[in-house]
């Protein structure tokens, strides 16, 4: 299993999360409050033709990002350290990374808007609850559509399509459209 370096606090120091305690500890909630401020004031507003200013930024975080990668203002990213877009990748408008855990996109790949990568769950068999951050990542020449949502370590093959609103909660794989909640296979897609 993947770690992240925003490790929970220690059982001394706070209550658990599911008695209301922090998930994280007070350092890395500081660095993300910090990159919240400076995503509002630096990119968010920004408007579309805009990339530039917001990779400079996201890399300023530690965002392993193509100089072509297409980031929108409106994009939420949980902390850009664990934020990686090859060549010509895009993370569209409203798009949710909620990267806890590594995300990457290879290049070409395209995240769609109001679409959820979601690279962390919990554990509902520890009564801890504890957050369980596994990696994402996108394949080359990859689409997830409109409003999709891609679940905690799901590697989406090369090609790989997942429509509109459907829900990846298992890999998916290369060139095969899919669709639905829990996404199946609906067809092969033709190879570039």
């Amino acid at each position: 299993m993947m770690e992240s370096r925003f490790a929970r606090p220690s059982p001394a120091a706070a209550p658990l999360p599911i008695e209301g305690g922090p998930t994280f500890a007070l350092r890395q909630r500081a660095m993300r409050a910090l990159w919240g401020l400076a995503w509002r004031l630096g990119a968010a507003w920004t408007p579309p033709s805009w990339m530039a200013p917001r990779r400079f930024l996201l890399t300023l975080f530690g965002a392993r990002i193509h100089p072509t990668a297409m980031v929108r203002g409106s994009a939420r990213i949980w902390w850009p350290g664990h934020l990686t877009m090859g060549a010509h990748a895009s993370l569209g408008p409203g798009a949710i990374c909620y990267n806890v855990a590594p995300v990457t996109l290879e290049a070409h790949a395209i995240v769609s808007q109001r679409s959820h990568l979601c690279a962390a769950g919990h554990d509902i068999e520890d009564p801890a609850f504890p957050l369980r951050p596994r990696p994402i990542r996108i394949g080359r020449d990859a689409w997830i559509a409109a409003e999709a949502f891609v679940g905690p370590g799901v590697n989406v093959g090369e090609g790989a399509v997942l429509g509109a609103r459907g829900v990846a909660v298992s890999d998916l794989d290369p060139w095969i459209l899919y669709g639905g909640n829990p996404a199946r296979a609906l067809r092969q897609r033709r190879r570039h």
